[in-house]
């Protein structure tokens, strides 16, 4: 474990243990559960973040000013093969798609900002609609919350607001016709998914609901409208919604307990660290029947690149950690629902400033993307589930420490002993 942050800092830029160079594929078949990936388009600088943020600003801007704060912090977190790209360039996209179709993610998830007609981050998915080659079917998810200073949605230090009314309702409707009749559209059953993140932010979301329902039922369609399950909105039903999606971290950090950082690098560290582990079994566990619930996963969680020390980060995230959730996820929505409704989705596909991806990086190369094809292998090839108890541990308790201790001096002797076997054989 390294000592000090220069040394914490050396190791995170460099290939770690469970480093890979090449992408592991899906080779299936159709995969037992569709997955999708939530998308961030901000990779690219716009006027208003030049404003606001600085001339140039993307969200590179934030991924590439962090450091490690204590020991055993991953940060910075710098892409890999993909390098530092710029999503006005369609090719881009492009090989974004061809990585997650090779991995067995069947499509993106794209954050949506709309507000009162003024739409921003637009290019990646104009780019999209625009280029019919590129095979990679798409979704959207409203991000229906005010920008602020603060990148948590709050009512601080406004840079653009919401302003929902009843014609925005319609006006925002009238704008999706035209992108729910790309063919690449994912649809569940013929009805387009949209996806808002806040309904709760609406004066009325019940009536905002039936009021797109209404307006798209002229056209002949029907959307099937999902609630994202964030700042503890959970149930659907509520608003006349069709289904919630899990969007760690939210909902799995509000019913487990942070854990103590114990060795610093920052005095004022003033970040909140939690268990990988806790927050994927109480994911795994969570399996409400009231409503349909498509699973949510997360690779991993740390949103300091944004926060300067004063997040939220998971703790002991390591690929085969992430894997055994996202096929625990696959296992239960795949025996729960019909085939068009068998969803889990991922966040993120590229949330490098909230330290949650799958695109390659440098210190893991593509192990996160690779375990996702390896954990839709293992539901396609029927084998038994994986055993959550000897994938996870306790990743900063000190009995936690001293059991992958043991283990690691035990699978050592273990190869030790066989090759003195062979040596002995060969005699």
């Amino acid at each position: 474990m390294p000592d000090t942050l220069l040394e914490q800092h050396r190791f995170n830029v460099e290939p770690g243990p469970d480093y890979e160079a090449q992408p592991q594929g899906y080779e299936g078949g159709r995969p037992p559960a569709r997955i999708i990936a939530f998308y961030l388009p901000q990779f690219h600088p716009i006027p208003e973040n030049d404003e606001w943020w600085g001339a140039g600003f993307t969200e590179w801007t934030n991924v590439t000013k962090a450091l490690p704060r204590f020991q055993g912090h991953y940060q910075p977190r710098l892409p890999g093969a993909l390098g530092f790209y710029d999503l006005r360039n369609p090719d881009t996209l492009r090989r974004q798609a061809d990585l997650a179709r090779h991995g067995g993610i069947e499509g993106f998830c794209f954050h949506h900002y709309w507000f009162d007609g003024r739409r921003l981050l637009e290019t990646p998915l104009a780019n999209l609609l625009a280029n019919r080659d590129i095979d990679l079917p798409f979704c959207l998810n409203w991000a229906n919350e005010s920008w602020s200073r603060r990148w948590d949605g709050t009512e601080s230090a406004i840079l653009i607001a919401q302003r929902h009314t009843p014609e925005d309702d319609i006006a925002f409707a009238r704008s999706l016709k035209p992108i729910f009749d790309d063919p690449r559209y994912i649809r569940i059953d013929g009805r387009p998914l949209l996806m808002v993140y806040r309904p709760s932010l609406f004066p009325d979301a019940a009536a905002t609901v039936a009021r797109w329902r209404e307006d798209f039922a002229r056209a002949g369609d029907n959307p099937y409208i999902v609630l994202a399950q964030s700042f503890q909105d959970l149930d659907p039903r509520r608003y006349g919604m069709d289904a919630a999606a899990g969007f760690p971290p939210h909902r799995v950090r509000d019913f487990v307990q942070p854990v103590t950082i114990r060795r610093r690098f920052d005095p004022r560290l003033g970040t909140l660290a939690f268990s990988y582990d806790d927050a994927a079994r109480n994911s795994i566990a969570y399996r409400p029947r009231e409503f349909r619930l498509f699973p949510g996963v997360c690779p991993d969680w740390d949103n300091d690149a944004r926060r300067n020390g004063q997040g939220v980060a998971f703790v002991g995230s390591t690929p085969r950690k992430y894997g055994a959730w996202l096929e625990h996820a696959a296992r239960w929505v795949s025996t729960q629902a019909p085939p068009e409704e068998r969803i889990v989705f991922i966040n993120a596909w590229n949330e490098w400033a909230e330290g949650t991806y799958l695109e390659p990086d440098r210190h893991y190369g593509y192990a996160y993307l690779s375990e996702t094809a390896r954990a839709l292998s293992r539901l396609t090839k029927e084998t038994e589930a994986s055993d959550l108890d000897a994938i996870f541990s306790d990743s900063v308790s000190p009995a936690g420490l001293m059991l992958r201790s043991v283990r690691r001096v035990a699978r050592k002797g273990a190869g030790a002993a066989d090759r003195v076997g062979r040596l002995l054989r060969s005699l």
